[in-house]
This record gives structure tokens, C-alpha cells and sequence, in this order.
């Protein structure tokens, strides 16, 4: 939402927005002269909106916001044109040649590496990134005269279903969003429903071993880790704490390219985003050095701080999947520390769905702090709380704390590696520990 405001704040239109709370992002929008509403009451609304004529103001909602909120419900009865996010991000990415990168993981930091390598390339992009690009300080670039359009492709609530790009990027199609979808089969029909919106002529680049419908008309390739995808990384090793690999694709191969971010997953997505690059006739002898300035997406796997006898690691993993392959990365950067992690849950039906999960993954910690789950946009449900996941996890060190109570414990504890995980709002407690850890 907040990439969208400013895309049309660029286009030279006054753009107003609501928000639950404040936070840093909407302080930044405020100062780039966004007015952002912290109160739900239709009285709070910019007076802009109650005098300016109806035809001139699209009225942007996202699905976290509750049908009964009540500027949302004013707005439906006063007739405003009311989209959803995804149909105005459809609307916009349909007038460009666009790559589209869906997956339930990866796909944040695996479109803000082709967003990067076109922008380092020197090749106009505008940009719709599901997090905050390190290397620009923003989820969105832009672009007056853009070759391309770069967008995550977000399959909650089926938004992805309004994108028909060129080129199509799947990472993952891990069961999530069961509250929307019910089960893993319908998840991954939804994603065959995207891949039959490609148009005819289309690229479509699949992670090694994912379904897909029949399309004859498309041009499918796989990518990954192994010899047999049609993109790969191969000679992979780890020089001074870095993944380096020589990228092969059909005709060739790039040698030494070094990928800063830990773990194999983001080798894999680097190969994805270097395929989809050449793929697309980007190439131009600059990725090595591009890939190699990628500073990575806040909140994915970002080092808050390293010191000579503590770590801190902040990571949006929110899917036991996710928790896994972070903290294993964790534990291949740090192989003898004690790691101890904080996870604040995400939604009550996602804890409901994966807590069996969720308590395996948690166990790879060696010790483990469960906040109060986030509800985002769920009411609570009967025997679903965090205190039900901590009873799950086997393990000698768990604890349940309220955030209020989470300092005092990390300074008794001075854990050696320290991570905090979760998508609610446990990013708020990121600044405060490192002011107490990091000093």
C-alpha cells in the first residue's frame, strides 16, 4: 500500500491514507507530504475527501482492513470508487512489459534482486517490492520512462489473479493462507490460475520439481540448486563468510558471482533472478558486480549487529517453512553459539493450521521466546494462543512473555546469537534491543 502511495504521489496526485498506528514507514510518508490517519472515525478523514467531487477520488482498500471499518463502510455508502490493492497494482503493471514473482517464500527478496540488477544495469524499472530494498531504502522505484516492471505478485486473497505478466517467477507453493484457501490443493490451483494468465509467448521460470498446468504456448524453464535445472548454480562454495557460484543457463555461464545474503535459499534466488535478467535480454556484463552490491531487504534475514560475542538477526519468517531455513542459515553462519530466537505468531488461524509445524521448526532454536500471537485481521479463536504452541515445543528453554517483559529477559539472558521472528509488529521491539544489546 504504502509503495502504491507513492507511485501516485509521483504522478503528481494528492494521496491520503489510514493506518492502525504509526510507525516509522508512516512517519516517512508524512514527511514526503502523505497526510496518513491514525483514527478510523469518518471525522478524522482529510477534509479533501468531503469536498472535492466523488469521480475524482479512487479509494484504494486492502484486505487487512475489516469490511466493518468505519471509513471503509462510509465511503461504500456515500458511492466512492472503491479497488482493491491488487486490481490498481493490476491496472498499473498492465501497461508495462512486467516480471511477476509469486511464491509463498522468497519472492520479497527475489524481485528486489531483479529490481536491483535492472536498476544497476542502467535500465529504467518501476518497482512494487514487498519490503524495504536496503540498497534504495524503499519498497518501490521509479521510473518516468520505465522498460520493465518489476512486481511481487501476492497470492493472499488470490491478488496475484489480476497480474498477466510477461515474464512469471514461482519460488514456492508451500500450503499457507488456509483461512482463504482451505488446503494445499486449492492454493496451488490458485497458482495454475496465475500461470494461465500469462499471456501467449510468455516466459515462465519455476522453481526445480513445482507443478504446473500444460502450456504449450509458454516458454517453462526451471531453475535451482542442481544440475538438471535449466538454470543452476554450480561450484558453489563459501569464500571470506560469502556464497559464491558460477551461473549456468542454456548456451553458458557467468563464473564467480557472489551472493551476500546467507543461506542456500538466497543462492536460489539469486539464480532465479539472474535467469529472469538474461531471460529477458538485460544482459550486459554487469551482473557479477551487481549481485555483489545487493545489500538485501530489511526485515529478510537483516543484521541488526555483529559483535566479537553477540549476533542479532532480524527475520519476517511467519511459515514454519520459513522459520526453518532461517534458522539453519543461522546456525551455518554460527555452527558452536547458542541461538535463541523470539517468535511473535501470526494470525490465529495460521497458528491453528501449522502448530505441530511451527513447534518442529521453533525446536532447531536452542532457546525460545513465544510472544502473544498477532491477530492482524482475525478475532481470537477458542484454545488457539501462544501458550497452546508453547506446550508443543520439547524443549529444556521455552518461555512465553508479553513484550512489555521481553528487555528485562534478553538482559538476563545475554544470548550469544539473537534472533527476533515473526510479520506482526516485533519489527517495534528491533530498535529497542539493539539499543540495549548493541551498545
Amino acid at each position: 500500500m504504502s509503495a502504491l502511495a507513492r507511485y501516485f504521489k509521483d504522478q503528481g496526485l494528492l494521496v491520503c491514507g489510514y493506518d492502525r498506528n504509526s510507525s516509522p514507514l508512516t512517519q516517512e510518508l508524512e514527511m514526503e507530504g502523505i497526510d496518513v490517519v491514525l483514527n478510523d472515525s469518518v471525522f478524522e478523514l482529510p477534509a479533501i475527501l468531503r469536498v472535492s467531487p466523488k469521480e475524482k477520488i479512487l479509494v484504494i482498500v486492502t484486505p487487512a482492513v475489516p469490511s466493518e471499518h468505519p471509513q471503509l463502510k462510509y465511503f461504500k455508502s456515500e458511492g466512492f470508487t472503491i479497488k482493491k490493492r491488487s486490481v490498481v497494482l493490476g491496472l498499473i503493471s498492465n501497461q508495462h512489459k512486467t516480471i511477476a514473482v509469486a511464491g509463498t517464500h522468497g519472492k520479497t527478496t527475489t524481485s528486489a534482486m531483479i529490481a536491483h540488477l535492472l536498476k544497476d544495469g542502467g535500465h529504467e524499472c518501476l518497482g512494487f517490492l514487498g519490503g524495504i530494498a536496503a540498497n534504495y531504502n524503499s519498497n518501490i522505484l521509479l521510473s518516468d520512462k520505465p522498460e520493465v516492471c518489476v512486481v511481487e505478485a501476492d497470492e493472499f486473497d488470490r491478488s496475484f489473479l489480476t497480474l498477466h505478466p510477461a515474464f512469471a517467477i514461482i519460488t514456492s507453493m508451500d500450503a499457507d493462507h488456509l483461512d482463504i484457501y482451505g488446503d494445499k490443493d486449492s492454493l496451488q490451483d490458485t497458482f495454475f490460475d496465475f500461470i494461465k494468465g500469462i499471456p501467449s509467448g510468455g516466459t515462465l521460470l519455476l522453481c526445480e520439481g513445482l507443478p504446473h498446468p500444460q502450456r504449450e504456448d509458454l516458454n517453462i524453464m526451471t531453475y535451482g540448486l542442481s544440475d538438471s535445472a535449466d538454470f543452476s548454480a554450480k561450484n558453489t562454495r563459501i569464500e571470506n563468510g560469502t556464497y559464491v557460484f558460477d551461473f549456468h543457463y542454456p548456451g553458458g555461464r557467468i563464473e564467480n558471482i557472489a551472493c551476500g545474503l546467507p543461506g542456500k535459499h538466497n543462492m536460489e534466488n539469486a539464480v532465479a533472478a539472474i535467469a529472469i535478467y538474461t531471460r529477458g535480454g538485460f544482459q550486459d556484463g554487469t551482473i557479477a558486480n551487481s549481485m555483489a552490491s545487493f545489500k538485501g531487504v530489511k526485515r529478510r534475514f537483516e543484521s541488526i549487529c555483529k559483535k566479537k560475542n553477540f549476533a542479532f538477526i532480524d527475520d519476517y519468517a511467519h511459515h514454519p517453512r520459513e522459520l526453518e531455513v532461517s534458522i539453519k542459515s543461522v546456525r551455518e553462519l554460527y555452527p558452536n553459539k547458542v541461538i535463541t530466537g523470539i517468535f511473535q505468531p501470526h494470525l490465529f488461524s495460521r497458528t491453528r493450521d501449522f502448530a505441530d509445524d511451527f513447534a518442529k521448526s521453533l525446536e532447531l532454536l536452542d532457546q525460545i521466546i513465544l510472544l502473544p500471537i498477532y491477530p492482524a485481521r482475525e478475532e481470537p479463536i477458542d484454545g488457539v494462543d501462544s501458550q497452546m504452541l508453547l506446550d508443543k515445543i520439547n524443549k529444556d528453554y521455552k518461555k512465553l512473555v508479553d513484550k512489555s517483559e521481553l528487555l528485562d529477559l534478553i538482559k538476563q539472558l545475554q544470548p550469544e546469537v539473537l534472533m527476533t521472528l515473526g510479520a506482526g509488529d516485533i519489527d517495534r521491539l528491533v530498535a529497542p534491543v539493539k539499543s540495549v544489546m548493541c551498545q
